[in-house]
């Protein structure tokens, strides 16, 4: 056969199979509202067909109806938005279950307690409620001294009051510190003679031996370990049920789990081997402690989602967090907590050799990783290691070595990042929950301003994403799209207007940028042929409302691979 004639078969071929596509009708056609796709290429349209959870048709409605058959089911919008689902840059799903089953000890605006007087009292409702009698314990969540009125943690002896005969363990809202009662103090060995572990801190009385309940970093994660209930599969499984609900409740339809160690891993893979998952989760168990964790020798290791998981990578944690003064800074906290010196920078999770090692070790294993820093001292170490791997592995094939916060990284380290193709995922939440404490407690005013450079990264043409880190704060891609659009505080303030970001870029780290980050570009983060029906549906265009109003918008819908998980009531 003549060459132009096998051209012209292939041709008529192709072309016979889009028209046969295209006669396929739609399951689902949307219309009626704003479609804002996240594709720079077709950035707006007017409708977007469905069929077998993916999309097959979006553009200008007339175009979109020819997939409109008997059994398609045509969906108003109502004026409202459709956005692609909202993709989780960092945040600790199975965690945020726990959290909705503690006593919430949040500060307003997402809940009431606003002094230790309030803690105590949150406490002994919780303490009279089925979770207490069936665990044995009285868990709450969520307390920040940053924003009580006394300014402090609560001591152990206050915590006494609630109970001490049983356990007593509340969690700081930055997941880094917790405040235990005597009696969870003595289930968790904690005493006298015991000693400040590597990457932790023991808070003591004015004597100096006696610990006043408060844990910093590793001591408070062995204090859990110790302290919380054993629980069945039913109880773990409910946990991660609760997760995902809150996070679909806001708007996402893929969830990470950002530190996991191995019963959390078998609950996820529990869950997707019966098909219970509501959204998608990523899971990156954790190597700071062990090099070898659950997972990673297993099929669940891999980049193709199965059943809605996979076990995406491993997790490092360099350092603390700021509003907590636990993160690793090059320069002194403005006021420094409380037995420290002037000159206090806070402290590393591990030793530089340490970071070293983890990191070539994911060079040499082909492992992405997810790192941890908060503060710059932190970040300098990673972008070291990272450095050195490089020289000796080389720079790999499309790595994605990601920098988790990045809070107080420099213009100088930004352009290093660039350099070595670091993602990094930002905590610009932190300049409306934090901000205010940061420039007045943390940093100061120069290098509070700072925070989260989002800016800086795009100046550079930098991708990022920006993340809650739930059950840090709660899951709302909304409170993080007004943050970094507008960077207000609680107080009004305006921390560092030079860092603002539009709202265009704001939503691309929520959804396109995210996906990046995860390998999983190609199949969401956009409205795009080809892509996963996954789908926010918000009460306005965020494109279409003042900033101040950001805050505002609603999430009425969350959709994934076509189906409703959540509707707002």
């Amino acid at each position: 056969m003549p060459f132009v004639h096998i051209v012209l078969a292939l041709f008529l071929s192709i072309l016979c199979a889009a028209t046969a596509v295209a006669q396929v009708p739609a399951d689902a056609i949307y219309h009626g509202g704003d479609v804002v796709t996240m594709d720079d290429k077709h950035p707006t349209a007017e409708a977007v067909a469905i069929r077998g959870g993916k999309i097959v048709a979006v553009g200008l409605k007339n175009d979109v109806l020819k997939f409109k058959g008997d059994q398609t089911t045509l969906i108003d919008l109502q004026g409202r938005c459709l956005l692609p689902g909202f993709i989780d840059g960092h945040g600790h799903c199975f965690v945020t279950g726990i959290q909705a089953v503690s006593a919430n000890l949040l500060a307003p605006p997402d809940y009431t307690v606003q002094d230790i007087p309030g803690i105590l009292a949150e406490l002994k409702k919780y303490a009279r409620g089925e979770a207490a009698r069936k665990f044995g314990i009285i868990l709450g969540f969520g307390y920040d001294d940053a924003q009580l009125q006394e300014q402090r943690h609560p001591t152990r002896h206050e915590l006494d009051e609630v109970s001490k005969d049983l356990p007593v363990m509340i969690i700081h809202q930055s997941g880094h510190l917790s405040t235990l009662n005597t009696k969870a103090l003595e289930i968790a060995g904690i005493t006298t003679e015991t000693r400040n572990p590597v990457g932790g801190v023991i808070r003591r009385e004015k004597d100096g031996k006696t610990p006043d309940g408060v844990l910093e970093e590793t001591i408070h994660y062995a204090a859990m370990a110790r302290v919380m209930p054993k629980m069945g599969q039913a109880e773990l499984d409910a946990l991660a049920l609760a997760g995902m609900k809150l996070y679909a409740s806001q708007g996402y339809t893929m969830a990470q789990e950002g530190r996991s160690i191995e019963l959390v891993d078998r609950t996820w893979i529990r869950l997707a081997e019966g098909k219970k998952l509501l959204i998608d989760v990523l899971s990156y168990p954790d190597i700071s402690a062990h090099e070898n964790p659950f997972g990673l020798g297993t099929p669940w290791h891999s980049r193709e989602l199965q059943n809605g998981y996979r076990i995406a990578g491993v997790k490092i944690s360099l350092d603390g967090s700021p509003q907590g003064k636990t993160a690793f800074l090059s320069q002194p906290y403005l006021i420094p907590p409380i037995g420290q010196p002037a000159s206090f920078v806070g402290y590393p999770a591990m030793p530089v050799e340490a970071i070293i090692r983890k990191v070539a070790l994911c060079y040499e294993k082909g492992w992405q990783f997810i790192c941890h820093t908060n503060g710059d001292a932190a970040s300098d170490m990673l972008i070291g290691a990272i450095k050195d791997a490089r020289a000796q592995f080389g720079p790999g094939t499309d790595r994605r070595d990601v920098m988790i916060h990045c809070q107080t990284v420099r213009e100088d380290q930004l352009d290093l990042m660039k350099e070595y193709g670091i993602f990094p995922s930002m905590f610009g939440m932190h300049c409306f929950y934090w901000g205010d404490w940061h420039r007045d407690s943390v940093l100061g005013a120069d290098r509070a301003e700072r925070i989260s450079p989002a800016r800086s990264a795009l100046r550079r043409g930098m991708m990022f994403s920006q993340h809650h880190d739930s059950p840090v704060a709660l899951p709302s891609a909304i409170r993080i799209l007004a943050a970094v659009v507008t960077r207000r505080t609680r107080s009004g303030d305006i921390l560092g207007a030079g860092q603002c970001i539009p709202v265009d870029a704001a939503l691309k780290s929520l959804t396109l940028w995210g996906a990046y980050q995860h390998y999983e570009e190609h199949n969401r983060g956009s409205i795009e042929v080809g892509k996963l029906a996954d789908f926010v549906v918000l009460d306005k265009n965020p494109h279409k409302v003042p900033i101040l109003a950001l805050s505002e918008l609603k999430v009425a819908e969350t959709i994934k691979s076509g189906k409703t998980i959540y509707a707002a009531k």
